[in-house]
């Protein structure tokens, strides 16, 4: 599904040049769950950055379902981007100013849906996730285990492709961190393919595949994070 071949990402200041990925090559197979690991600073962030097309600067070959995604216009990576991609954040990145009900709505307004499909789109996955009970409440009226359900929701309800997470159990406590990782395997085992980048080695363990990162590349032993 996914083949990147020498990728690389350089982030330039006045004074300093850091290399934050360098020359990495890896594939990834539709329906597959990975981890990236890897202490803070490696990359893992960049890497998954990048294959979510938020970040358009590095330099290689980066191939979906065979389309080199590097030789689009910024429109059309955005287009791809919401079309394919879901996000899962570990901040949630919800807004404050919108219930969530209308959170979750949010990407299928970006796709400009109409109003019968979003309102049937965006209930069936809050049923999905538990939480249709709460679809008018304001999001900060959640608990974070709420708010990452409302977030997780958010990024399936276009039914994508690809499910990019970054550090999703990272503001949770055990109990709903747990939750989410269940999700997530049971969201993969209904075919998504998805890309975790986590600190935790218990929840690296639900994936089929561990990458460990180490100064921008991919190394074959893990670094201790």
């Amino acid at each position: 599904m996914i083949k990147i071949e020498n990728l690389s990402r350089t982030f330039y200041t006045e004074e300093l040049e850091t290399t934050a990925l360098n020359k990495v090559n890896l594939q990834i197979n539709e329906k597959e769950f990975v981890a990236i690991m890897g202490p803070s600073g490696c990359g893992k962030s960049t890497l998954l950055n990048v294959l979510g097309l938020v970040d358009n600067s590095a330099e290689g070959q980066y191939y979906f379902e065979g389309q080199d995604l590097q030789k689009l216009s910024t429109s059309k990576k955005t287009e791809f981007r919401r079309d394919n991609i879901g996000f899962i954040f570990q901040n949630f990145n919800l807004i404050d100013e919108l219930n969530v009900f209308e959170n979750i709505e949010l990407p299928l307004r970006y796709q400009k849906r109409d109003k019968q499909f979003r309102d049937q789109a965006v209930n069936n996955v809050l049923e999905r996730m538990g939480i249709a009970h709460r679809k008018k409440h304001n999001v900060s009226q959640l608990s974070g285990g709420q708010q990452q359900r409302v977030a997780v929701a958010r990024a399936l309800v276009t039914n994508p492709k690809l499910i990019l997470a970054d550090e999703p159990t990272g503001n949770l406590d055990s109990k709903n961190g747990d939750d989410v990782m269940q999700m997530l395997e049971q969201l993969n085992k209904e075919g998504a393919t998805i890309i975790m980048v986590t600190h935790s080695p218990t929840d690296a363990q639900k994936a089929h595949r561990i990458i460990n990162l180490f100064d921008g590349k991919i190394v074959d032993e893990p670094i201790k994070v």
